[in-house]
Parts: C-alpha cells; structure tokens; sequence
C-alpha cells in the first residue's frame, strides 16, 4: 500500500490550549480523504500543519514518503483551495491556472499547453481568456482546482471549499470534485463541518473531536457502525436517549442490553464496547430504521412494539420525517416517512405504532454512570 501522507503524534497548542492532541494517521496514495468535525475542533489547524503554514509542536509529517518539518510551504508537494478560493480578479482564467506554472519560468507555449489541456479536463474547454467575474460560483470552483492540479501536487488539500455556494451548486459541486479526484487520481484531502459532504464524497472519513480523531472509518463504517457516542451523534440524523440498563443479554456485554430510559421507556439495543447491568447508558436510534405503522399488527413481527402521538410532520420529499412523543413516557421520536408517500395523509394529532430492530440500534456505556452497586443521581 503507497502512503501519501504519514502523521505521526502531531500536536499542536495555542496558549496553553491544545489545539491538536497527539493524532497519527496515513492517508493512501490516490485516495479521497476527509476530516469531519465541528467548528473549532481542530481541523483547520491539522490542515494547517500539512501545508506547512503552522509547525507542529510535536510529531512527525512525511508527504510522498520525504520528512516535512522544517520544509516552507512553497517546497512542498502540496496545494491548498480555500473556502473563498482567492482566485486574481486582475488575471484572466487562463493566466489564472497557469500562474503557479509561470513562477516556476516554464515556457510560454508549455504553459498554454498545459493550461489548455486542464481547462479541458475541468470541463472548461476554451476559457482561457474570459475574466473570473464573468464565471458562475461552480466554474470559479473548478478554476480553483485547476491551478493547484495543473502543479501536479502529491496532495491536494481542500478547506471547506464548498461552503460559500448555494445549496443547490453545493449539491451539484459534491458530484464533480468526487469525479475529478477519481480523474486525476490525485490524493484529496477535505476538510469540513458538513457530514453530507465528507460521506458523499470520501473513501475514508476522520470524525475529530477536541482536537483528536474519535473514529476513522468509511462513511459506510462510520454511518452503520459508530464506535463512539460523538460519533453516532454527530454522523446522520440519530435520535439519543438516556437511561440505565437493567439487563445484558451476553456475556462481557457485547450483545443486545435492555435498559430504562429517564423517562421510564423500556428499550433494547446493541452494546457497543463493554455496558454492564446497573450502568448509566447512552442509546441512538436512527430515524431510517424505525417501522411505522396506524395498526400495530403491521409492524415487523419480533421487535416491541411502542405507541406515540405526531406532534409535526417535516415535509421535506424524500427526507421527510414525523416527530411524535411516545404514548406513556412522552419520550420524543423522529421517524422517517417512506419515500413511497404511503404516509402523506399523515396528521399531526394522529396517533401510530412504531418499532424498530434493537439490532440497528447502539449502546454505550457513560463514562463514570453508576453500575449495579450504585445509584444514579
């Protein structure tokens, strides 16, 4: 396996606040990798420390298998495009993507090109002469990615790059940049506060939390089999509930715990990491893996099976959800309406039966709960 970027116990403070916490990882050569997270987490800095615009505190970064520390950031086989691209509003699109080329005192006719042949790839064929502020939002997007990857980086890295454009470019964005990486076979690497975006467009995902990485994973891993409570709260939508488990239906607890939420709801699903009887637990259901039903005899047969009233219906087409409130316990759930319409009569004030696989959902233990010889506050 080639390795592009190698981390080794980085870290980084900034007045006494640790701002990157000891992470090592590698990204492999060719691939699209993203670090998921939200503000202030420490992403931007990790990034940062790649570019060579901050120096490390401690730990290692080798690019393309060569050392780093100590390497400017204009000697580096990396290239950067930012949140607002600073494309130069004076230079034309060509003279734009072949800026990079022309500091390096490549001949004119080399530069034309090479200009020309990325242009082609960019789907921006015979662009060369028009000025930047005649493109649209997604064209200045793929000049951008034109001039860092007519320098043929080892990496390119990606600052939130999407996050000045409208929904609707954004969306359209997300499809291009994962086929241009899949093109150039360049080694991406992404960062971004937005999961939609790191899951669609990532073939390894980092969720950072704090300064460190919570999980690395595909989005398929970190979607259907989160390994940390921040992890399957912060990746989907999820719905989170506290109680204490009254039972482990395996030895070690590895297996499926009934348990009480604070509301008094009995419940069961699948432990993830060691959850023993009597301790404080933590419990996310995602709203895709919930049934839904006006007669409860329709419902998946095996699984308990609860009754809730619909307090409001989020009509949003194939996403489209109802939030309800559990009949006894007042727990509040959001279920996801079949994309088939089967449910687009649905009224607020209705009553309905739902259930869902304990098996599709996660459990984990909170750190210093009470367990079976305590009591919880």
């Amino acid at each position: 396996m080639d390795i592009d970027l190698q981390a080794e116990h980085l870290g980084k403070h900034y007045g006494g606040q640790l701002a990157v916490k000891d992470l090592s990882f590698t990204v492999e050569r060719g691939s699209f990798f993203s670090i998921l997270g939200p503000s202030g987490c420490g992403k931007t800095t990790l990034l940062r420390m790649i570019a060579g615009f901050l120096t490390p505190d401690t730990g290692q970064i080798h690019i393309g298998g060569k050392p780093m520390n100590g390497v400017p950031p204009n000697r580096r086989p990396v290239n950067m495009v930012f949140q607002h691209l600073a494309l130069f509003p004076m230079m034309s699109v060509g003279e734009n993507v072949g800026y990079g080329l022309a500091r390096r005192d490549l001949a004119r006719a080399e530069i034309a090109r090479r200009v020309g042949a990325m242009l082609e790839r960019v789907s921006l064929p015979g662009m060369q002469s028009k000025r930047v502020d005649q493109l649209s939002g997604g064209q200045r997007q793929r000049v951008a990615i034109a001039r860092s990857l007519v320098l043929e980086p080892t990496l390119l890295l990606l600052d939130e790059p999407l996050g000045a454009l409208d929904l609707k470019l954004r969306e359209h964005m997300k499809v291009e940049l994962k086929q241009l990486q899949a093109a150039f076979g360049t080694t991406f690497v992404y960062i971004t506060h937005d999961q939609s975006e790191a899951l669609v467009l990532s073939d390894h995902v980092a969720v950072m939390n704090a300064g460190s990485f919570e999980q690395v994973g595909t989005p398929q891993q970190l979607y259907y089999e989160p390994q940390t409570p921040f992890v399957a709260g912060f990746v989907g939508a999820n719905n989170r509930v506290l109680g204490h488990a009254t039972h482990v239906e395996a030895s070690g607890g590895s297996g499926l715990v009934a348990f009480t939420t604070d509301q008094g709801l009995a419940m069961r699903a699948r432990a993830v990491g060691k959850v023993s009887a009597g301790q404080a637990v933590e419990a996310f259901v995602r709203p895709e893996a919930v049934s839904l039903a006006r007669n409860p005899g329709e419902l998946p047969a095996g699984h308990a099976s609860h009754s809730g009233n619909v307090e409001s219906l989020l009509f949003d087409g194939a996403n489209s959800a109802a939030l309800l409130r559990e009949t006894s316990t007042r727990t509040e759930f959001r279920i996801a309406l079949p994309q088939t319409g089967r449910f687009a009569d649905l009224r607020v004030g209705e009553t309905v039966a739902f259930s869902f696989d304990p098996q599709h959902a996660v459990c984990f233990a909170v750190a210093g709960g009470a367990t079976s010889g305590a009591h919880a506050n």
